[in-house]
This record gives structure tokens, sequence and C-alpha cells, in this order.
């Protein structure tokens, strides 16, 4: 499968996560100790909002088909790339090919997707599921993967107005198909989406036992825990990290997101994460 991660809250170097950290993804994509594959070398991606506005709020995409562990072109983009809220996708390929259409995040208008999973015996699936996009958003569709065709339906079923029901009406139509395909427990994901001023994260398995997913504690809650560390006191108490799996095992940082649930990125007041159930279209 894959590994990713997403950023939100005050601007930061994407060296800050994408490099530096014990178990950085940069060290994911070669080590990776809780995917079903150790090696995630089959491409990678970046994508990020400007802090300022450049692009008139859509986000800016990097996508390449080499391992991210030895790209010289990201280790420089993250140097020097100051972003608020920002993707980073190291990819597993389940079958599709290795080509720059099929990395990770796609991106649609000021929307960013990706995915960790996939959709069982997509071959059987997948003309029912294109058929389903909207023949407007179809021409937009430029890789193989099961996760694009994912993110379009999730535009086609109104991403733009409710993300979470978009996703879930999504998931039930795979769920739906798989059914009546014969493809038992059809659907295995982890998503991250964004339209540049909220992330949401979800976990979900047709067979509820789906691929790793944690998110960060509160800052106030880390500097509580850990004063020494000074570079917290930099960020605001907004910020979060959502991971496939922690970057390091800092006590009382990482979170599991429970099974069937989503998270929402900045929460709203006692509300760390909500269930998610797939419904149909």
């Amino acid at each position: 499968m894959c590994r990713w991660l997403a950023y939100s809250g005050s601007p930061l170097l994407l060296d800050a996560v994408l490099y530096r950290p014990e178990h950085s993804l940069i060290n994911q994509s070669l080590h990776a100790k809780m995917g079903v594959e150790t090696t995630n070398g089959d491409g990678f991606g970046i994508g990020w909002y400007s802090p300022d506005g450049i692009g008139g709020g859509t986000p800016a995409v990097f996508r390449d088909i080499a391992p991210a562990w030895n790209n010289r072109n990201l280790r420089e983009l993250a140097a020097h790339v100051r972003s608020p809220l920002f993707f980073a996708h190291v990819r597993a390929s389940t079958g599709s090919a290795i080509q720059q259409t099929n990395c990770h995040p796609f991106r649609h208008g000021r929307w960013l997707w990706m995915h960790n999973g996939a959709i069982m015996d997509f071959h059987r699936l997948q003309r029912d599921l294109c058929m389903a996009v909207d023949p407007a958003l179809f021409p937009c569709i430029e890789g193989s993967t099961d996760s694009e065709v994912m993110f379009y339906l999730a535009v086609t079923y109104g991403l733009d107005q409710d993300p979470p029901g978009a996703v879930a009406r999504m998931a039930g139509l795979v769920e739906h198909l798989g059914k009546e395909h014969g493809v038992a427990d059809p659907l295995q994901m982890t998503v991250a989406v964004s339209d540049g001023e909220r992330l949401w994260a979800f976990r979900y398995s047709s067979r509820s036992r789906s691929r790793s997913l944690f998110y960060s504690s509160a800052a106030e809650t880390v500097r509580h825990l850990h004063p020494e560390l000074a570079f917290l006191g930099e960020v605001s108490d907004e910020t979060r990290l959502v991971v496939s799996e922690p970057l390091g095992d800092l006590p009382g940082l990482w979170n599991e997101l429970p099974e069937a649930s989503y998270t929402v990125v900045p929460a709203a007041q006692g509300e760390e994460y909500l269930p998610f159930v797939p419904e149909l279209p």
C-alpha cells in the first residue's frame, strides 16, 4: 500500500516533517513499520497551499515516479517551501502503472486528495464506478488508479458542499457495486482531503480492519508534556498532523484514529473524531 501525512497549522517548512523526524515520511518510504510493504518506492507526491494565497487558493502539486528517498528536487523544495497546509505521499502500487498521473495527491480546483488502501478487484468494478462519475468531471481523470476514481466520485457526490457526506456516498457506492459483483470486503481506505481551509481524514474498511492512521495531540497538550521542545512555542494550538504511522515515539503525541471514523482539522470544540458510515448515493 502507501504511507502519507497531512499537516495543518502555522506555516511550516515541509522539511520539518518530511525529513527531520526520527521516523519521517522519507524514512518510511524505505522502512515503514505498519504498512503492508516495508518499502514505498513507486513514486511520491506533495501538494501544498500558499500562506499568502498565491495561485488563487488552488494548491501546488509536485509528483514523480522516482523513489522519495533519493529525489534531490524533493529535498530542495522541502527546504524552501513553507505552507500552512500540505500533503505528502509515498506510493507502493497495488497493481496500477508507475507513472506520474498515478502518484498522489490528486488535485481538482482547490481540492487535494490522497489515499492509502485499495478497491479490491478494481478491474471488475472499474467500469461501473467510472460511469457514476459526473460526465463533466470524467475528462479530468488522468491516471488509472482506484484512488483517483474515488476522488472524482466524491467530487460528483458533493465534496464542495459536504465533504464527509460525499466520501460516505463514494464508499457506499463501492460497497454496493462490490456486493453486486460478488467482491467480498471491497473497500480499504485511509483518505485525506482538503480545500485549503480545513482537512478531513477518514479511516474505514469493509472488513473493519483498516490501515493504520494517527493524529497528533493538541499543541497545548504536547507543550505541557514536553516543555523542552522549544519549537512548539512557534505553532498555534490548532496545529495538527495526521499520519499513516507516527513520526517518532514521543509519549503523548500520537493518537490512533478509531476504526470507521474521521477527524476534521481545525476540530470543533470537544470533537476529536466522528463516526464514519458509508451510505448509498
